[in-house]
């Protein structure tokens, strides 16, 4: 599967969110169908529901979170026009690669800031 070359690269402008709106719990989808949640705390820790509760940290880059976990996965959230997708990478592939699958991904969070 090809992706856009904005999207591989995490393109994101100074116009998109702000690192608050990442904050809280993210129901995304794993790249065969079925979802999973991701959860982006203030203090740059993160959990993962699939495979077991994972833990993970994340930094917000270029408008955009990405998260590395103990596992070696990572895990990007983006904006892509006027929704969110989730970029899924293989240990040690940089953000800026192809991912290896893409999904969506929707902010449970009541109002993230």
């Amino acid at each position: 599967m090809e992706f856009p070359a904005a999207a591989q690269a995490g393109a994101a402008n100074a116009s998109g969110p702000s690192r608050g709106h990442y904050l809280g719990k993210w129901e995304v989808g794993d790249g065969s169908g079925n979802n999973f949640y991701i959860t982006l705390k203030e203090s740059g820790d993160a959990e993962r529901s699939l495979r077991g509760n994972i833990h993970g940290k994340w930094v917000f880059v270029d408008g955009e979170a990405r998260v590395t976990w103990d596992d070696g996965a990572q895990d990007a959230l983006r904006k892509v026009g006027s929704r969110f997708e989730k970029f899924a990478y293989a240990p040690g592939k940089p953000f800026t690669d192809t991912p290896d699958n893409v999904a969506n991904a929707r902010n449970l969070t009541p109002k993230p800031i």
